[in-house]
């Protein structure tokens, strides 16, 4: 049951860049499936992750999973899924804590301070559940204070670190935003967020789960202390997967509210109960192996066959592209802030409801993106797997819907036929 990294491949650096897509695209069999424009939901999994998993999980099936191998098996692929997040974030491997979602991330951080009633807590208006649900709950358990700061669409820095610097005030003891709103895909200025916070004496988490893997990232450098991690969407790992940041700095701030079997380095039923000294504390139940596997066998595939900086690099560049070419569509508003953006990219179309205008672009173009309801409008999300002449086909069918209404747009296989013909 031992498992180690092993590739089948790996991309040359000095490969053509045409070639590489082609060999990563071939590795991501969704991609072929249609315009692949939702890794901020959930990304395409590699074949070899699936893999990993399949042969983990008939394993199972074969030779059952109460043997002593089985739980060694597990724990080496927690460490593998550890390390593999603390390299793209630019963490140590004792600071990070592996969770089920980003989510969980923000709720064990949220709890994680002993609460007054009257404490303040900072957020934005542009927040996930993820991130906003366990604010709620310690707003309406036990009276915290929330303010929200309104970054509007989040493309003016200068304007939402005037309201950060307005909402901090004596008695705040949290700030929780998000690195890239998962709105409107700006990119907050966390960093000088955290200034202001640390300056203040309140505690910074922040939700990572369009910034992790989509945008460089070094965590240590923002000067926050946690920092939460999906690993179903640009770690391109199975979904029940995350991680948490813990800054040592704020280690012994942080107090430990879900404790289970994985959380102590020692514990016992007489009253002996050791914490783990690093951020492994914050683990709190056991996994599924192989999805553990997956995480750490997709991030590997990312770091190692693919290459983090080219990946970063090609999606945004990517990104921008498809944001000004949208932008210049006559009846298309782009949400997204061209300078503040990463790979998400927002938009509205005259005319339309979102829901109407997903279902026809979905059709015409076997595009996959949503809706997001918050901002009422369209979004897709980038990757270095998408091609430019993708990008290009969904723009054109936007600019064939922008053209017309509900009423008047043509029949969808007139447009099949003469794309077959053009």
């Amino acid at each position: 049951m031992a498992w180690s990294v092993s590739y089948e491949a790996v991309v040359s650096p000095f490969l053509p860049d045409d070639d590489k897509v082609d060999a990563v695209r071939r590795a991501l069999p969704a991609t072929g499936a249609g315009i692949y424009l939702n890794t901020g939901s959930c990304g395409p999994m590699p074949e070899e992750t699936a893999r990993a998993m399949a042969e983990a999980t008939e394993l199972d099936l074969r030779i059952g999973r109460a043997h002593a191998g089985h739980f060694e098996a597990l724990v080496e692929w927690i460490d593998a899924a550890r390390a593999g997040v603390a390299a793209v974030i630019g963490a140590d491997l004792g600071e990070v804590a592996l969770t089920h979602a980003a989510s969980d991330g923000m709720s064990i951080a949220a709890w994680a301070l002993e609460w007054r009633a009257g404490d303040r807590v900072v957020t934005t208006t542009q927040e996930h559940p993820g991130g906003l649900g366990p604010l709620y709950q310690l707003r309406d358990r036990l009276g915290v204070e929330l303010v929200h700061v309104d970054v509007g669409d989040g493309g003016d820095d200068e304007a939402t670190l005037r309201g950060f610097d307005a909402a901090i005030t004596p008695g705040t003891r949290m700030v929780s935003l998000s690195h890239v709103l998962y709105t409107t895909g700006a990119v907050l200025p966390v960093a000088r967020i955290a200034e202001l916070a640390r300056a203040r004496g309140a505690l910074v988490a922040v939700d990572g789960a369009q910034s992790a893997g989509a945008m460089p990232v070094n965590v240590p450098d923002l000067g926050v202390d946690v920092y939460a991690v999906p690993g179903q969407k640009w770690l391109l790992g199975p979904e029940g997967t995350g991680a948490l940041w813990v800054s040592p700095a704020a280690m012994d701030r942080l107090g430990v509210t879900f404790a289970g079997y994985w959380s102590f380095e020692k514990i016992d039923s007489r009253g002996l109960a050791v914490l783990h000294a690093g951020a492994r504390r914050f683990d709190l139940s056991s996994f599924h192996p192989p999805s553990v596997l997956g995480l750490a066998r997709s991030v590997g595939w990312l770091a190692m066959y693919v290459g983090l900086e080219w990946l970063q690099r090609r999606q945004a560049r990517l990104a921008a592209g498809a944001a000004r070419r949208l932008a210049a569509i006559h009846g298309v508003e782009l949400v997204t802030p061209p300078d503040r953006m990463s790979t998400l990219v927002t938009f509205r179309i005259g005319g339309w409801r979102p829901d109407e205008a997903l279902a026809e672009l979905q059709a015409r173009t076997f595009a996959i993106l949503r809706v997001v309801a918050a901002v009422d409008a369209l979004r897709i999300s980038v990757g270095f797997f998408n091609t430019e002449d993708e990008l290009e086909r969904f723009a054109g069918a936007v600019e064939l819907v922008a053209a017309h209404t509900p009423a008047t747009l043509p029949p969808r296989r007139t447009l099949t036929m003469l794309g077959e013909s053009g």
